[in-house]
């Protein structure tokens, strides 16, 4: 099994070269990239939305994400989508 990339102090950030936008043609939140673009499930969008709007610790992220979806169990799903989009070149730790 790989290590894992980020732990409750990384700060997950964009990776160069990306940008988080809505894009309305799509109906959904997308990445945008110089090769293409990722269209977004709405899970995905709540976790990059966070990212691309503060400089915060994945702690804090969990945090600020089960107080939008009331106490939600949710750490395991945030790290596993953490590391999948680390794994594609989507957001990179600080």
């Amino acid at each position: 099994m790989t290590e894992s990339v980020f732990s409750a102090d990384s700060v997950p950030m964009l990776a160069l070269g990306y940008r988080f936008q809505w894009e309305p043609a799509q109906d959904c939140f997308v990445l945008l990239y110089p090769e293409g673009m990722v269209k977004l499930n709405p899970a995905a969008a709540e976790i990059l939305k966070r990212i691309e709007q503060k400089k915060q610790t994945v702690a804090e992220l969990i945090a600020e994400l089960k107080v939008a979806f009331d106490g939600a169990d949710l750490d395991d799903d945030v790290y596993q989508f953490l590391e999948e989009a680390h794994d594609n070149s989507w957001i990179r730790a600080e």
